[in-house]
């Protein structure tokens, strides 16, 4: 299976993650996206064009639920007066006004979470976590709440999207997984994105995330004319516009590029 979070409005990686997923030959129906289509970048309402048009699973994550009800703001998480929640203003108004009628129906009909089964391991696919559909969940998280919410959720494998970073944990035999998000780079000094595959092995699965290389002049270019000058600018450099939102760990990785060894389950 594929696994990908946050095109973020994102064109040109949305654009080159269909052509990977044709290159590895995994169809619509193995492609899932954690939620996120619509947020920093410029092509709000193509990306979700493509999106639907492809025909993958999609979790409805906050972006989606607050343009597909109308809501005044992003429903990111941020706290109030914080750099994240200013830059936000922006983008939002942005995409509010190019999302079509017909495009927000679709995104109120998203489902909230999505349940499989591979190879005898039961998965949970939330937006970010179980009982929140904006809460930032990190590898520095507390180990003890993802595997309560694990256990809460009935499965073995929760994935979770959302925090915009890639990262897996093994926690007393259940697992916590996040693919990482293809439409704006992981704070890690680098323009590519990130995705997950999960493929059978004869004992178990084996799960591996890996870079998404794509046009990101190109849209660096068009978010920076669309007046997202801050978010335009990280495609390029790899670097978020603000790290209000991480935990300590996370912070201090800034610019530091990522290191995923493969993990099986």
């Amino acid at each position: 299976m594929l696994i990908f979070g946050g095109p973020y409005s994102n064109l040109q990686a949305t654009i080159a993650m269909q052509a990977r997923a044709a290159e590895l030959e995994i169809p619509a129906k193995r492609t899932l996206c954690t939620g996120d289509i619509v947020a920093y970048c410029a092509e709000p309402a193509e990306t979700i064009d493509l999106i639907r048009s492809w025909g993958i699973h999609v979790v409805m994550g906050n972006c989606e639920e607050s343009l597909a009800f109308s809501e005044p703001d992003c429903g990111c998480g941020f706290e109030p007066g914080s750099s994240c929640s200013t830059l936000a203003v922006t983008w939002y108004q942005y995409a509010d006004s190019r999302v079509t009628r017909n495009q927000r129906r679709w995104m109120q009909r998203l489902p909230r979470s999505i349940e499989f089964e591979m190879a005898g391991t039961r998965f949970k696919v939330v937006h970010a976590s179980l009982p929140s559909i904006n809460e930032f969940v990190f590898a520095s998280s507390e180990a003890s709440t993802k595997v309560t919410q694990i256990r809460e959720a009935g499965v073995d494998v929760i994935i979770g999207g959302h925090s915009g970073i890639p990262f897996g944990q093994r926690i007393d035999n259940k697992t916590w997984l996040n693919a990482g998000v293809i439409g704006m780079p992981a704070n890690d000094g680098s323009s590519h994105g990130w995705y997950m595959l999960i493929d059978p092995v004869d004992d178990g699965l084996d799960v591996s995330w890996h870079r998404l290389d794509y046009n990101h002049s190109a849209s660096q270019r068009s978010t920076i004319a669309a007046g997202m000058q801050e978010y335009g600018q990280a495609l390029g450099s790899g670097l978020w516009p603000s790290i209000d939102i991480l935990p300590e760990t996370e912070a201090r990785q800034t610019g530091q590029p990522l290191d995923l060894p493969p993990l099986r389950i």
